[in-house]
């Protein structure tokens, strides 16, 4: 390798070379020809990116100009959905390049669907914007199928945001998804007659985790209660088995003034609301409607627990709070239902395996007043599918704003779903009002805790602080002197502080 010429030119193709530097590890690089010579500080004081090759040199084996010719014309792999298409000098930033046995991976960090410039542009050294190709010949790109679930209502609308950061995020990484739309809620009703279609149940539980826009509306509000959107949202969490909704609410520093709390109260809330998703009184039996003795209509459902469904969540809320500040809050009301007194004695119980965790407990009435008394106060709290529901909604209002809230629903295996807190907002649809960065944060919660992606789901959480620092708002949570910006812009906003972090690493 010491011994080969920088600059060498490896392909017929005049608009590139490829170029080596001989240091402990191989640097390559595409440089458009037009660039002049190959010194250092021009290549420096270029805008083009590098790509960085982590291999060793004596791994390397340069390819033969019809190798790499075959490279450039060769398919990626297909997922659904997925138009095929040849890469092309216009389009080498687009698409993930594999060459073999060069390089087992390579993996833009451009953004994948706006072309920087176009091939007409390379005689203009200063219109020409390289992409950042990572590479490990030791590790192939990590491949993940998501499934889809844009829903009514606001839920396309974020759901294309969210998609464009999570794809953006992930090649950062190395990470290359495989998405698949699927109906569920009130559009699978128009389309198919059932809120959960039986095709939409089976690619979800194919896939690696599953991310949903938001379900219902106006439209399907008489429906009968086996024919409402919500039900194919309870079948859908049923059917993948997730058990555990874990609901973060934080204050973030630029939204505190947001909150409806005194400032001093909200700065510096940060929670996480721990729900039992699957059991309790929205699915315990007997329910339904009779009548009375004395003839009168009833209706009744009934509040129910086992011991493994409280043991499965309460083990999730102690490993939850350990990674946090190592506090678990217990919410119930032992005082007065026996469910919750099998509650309490079984989370009591198992305190002892977390020695860790400092665990209390509390009664739902005083837990809602405590939540806007001195929310502060709490780290993790764990409590059930009614009580989680409505503390939770609670909780999110502390922040200012239901738009700025994600969540993750997971399982004790099989794919995870993810989705924003809030409703479909019919009222607004289509109108590029939305604020989508719940979404966006409920797909840096899908890499974090469904793929286990941490380094990305940094970068989406980054990004989003950023774009809430350089001031852009959406109409709920605008204030005087920021930036009134709709649904779309953005998430065009986000897309520019990922990519900013491109920029600072090179």
């Amino acid at each position: 390798m010491n011994g080969m010429d920088v600059g060498k030119t490896l392909t017929s193709d005049p608009r590139f070379r490829f170029l080596f530097s001989s240091n402990n590890h191989t640097r390559m690089l595409w440089l458009p020809c037009c660039l002049g010579p190959h010194k250092d500080q021009q290549l420096h004081s270029h805008q083009g990116n590098h790509l960085d090759y982590s291999t060793q040199p004596s791994q390397m084996h340069p390819p033969s100009t019809q190798k790499r010719t075959n490279h450039l014309q060769g398919k990626n792999k297909e997922y659904p959905g997925r138009q095929k298409q040849s890469i092309t000098c216009k389009q080498i930033w687009q698409k993930k390049v594999q060459t073999t046995p060069m390089a087992a991976s390579l993996q833009l960090s451009a953004r994948p669907f706006k072309p920087h410039f176009q091939s007409k542009s390379l005689s203009k050294p200063s219109s020409i914007r390289l992409a950042t190709i990572r590479c490990s010949a030791a590790t192939p790109p990590k491949r993940y199928s998501i499934t889809l679930l844009p829903g009514d209502g606001i839920g396309p609308e974020v759901i294309s945001v969210a998609k464009n950061v999570l794809k953006l995020a992930g090649s950062l990484e190395g990470i290359e998804f495989g998405f698949q739309e699927m109906p569920v809620g009130g559009c699978a009703l128009d389309l198919t007659g059932v809120p959960l279609p039986e095709e939409t149940l089976l690619v979800a539980k194919q896939s690696d985790a599953v991310l949903l826009g938001a379900i219902g509306g106006y439209k399907w509000d008489s429906n009968e209660k086996h024919l409402k959107p919500e039900t194919g949202l309870l079948q859908l969490r049923s059917g993948l088995k997730v058990f555990a909704n874990l609901r973060p609410a934080s204050v973030l520093p630029q939204l505190v003034d947001a909150s409806t709390l005194k400032k001093e109260v909200a700065e510096g809330v940060d929670l996480m609301v721990v729900r039992e998703l699957t059991g309790g009184i929205y699915f315990g039996k007997p329910r339904g409607f009779s009548k009375n003795e004395n003839g009168e209509e009833i209706g009744f459902n009934t509040e129910v627990y086992a011991t493994y469904e409280i043991d499965r969540i309460a083990r999730i809320a102690f490993e939850t709070a350990q990674k946090r500040r190592g506090k678990l809050c217990s919410v119930d009301k032992a005082n007065v239902l026996e469910a919750s007194m099998l509650w309490r004695k079984r989370v009591t119980a198992m305190a002892s395996e977390y020695p860790d965790v400092e665990l209390s407990h509390m009664y739902v009435d005083n837990a809602a007043m405590q939540l806007v008394r001195n929310p502060k106060q709490f780290d993790t709290i764990v409590t059930n599918n009614i009580f989680g529901d409505i503390l939770s909604d609670e909780a999110s209002m502390i922040t200012g704003s239901i738009g700025m809230l994600p969540s993750a629903s997971v399982g004790e295996s099989g794919p995870g779903l993810f989705e924003p807190i809030h409703g479909s907002a019919p009222d607004i649809a289509g109108q590029d009002k939305a604020n989508p960065l719940a979404t966006v944060l409920s797909a840096a919660m899908l890499l974090r805790y469904g793929l286990g992606e941490g380094n990305a789901a940094k970068r989406i959480e980054t990004a989003v602080l950023d774009t809430l620092d350089r001031g852009f708002r959406t109409r709920d949570i605008y204030e005087a002197g920021t930036k009134l910006v709709g649904c779309k812009e953005m998430g065009e906003q986000v897309l520019k502080a990922v990519e900013s972090q491109i920029r600072a690493a090179v």
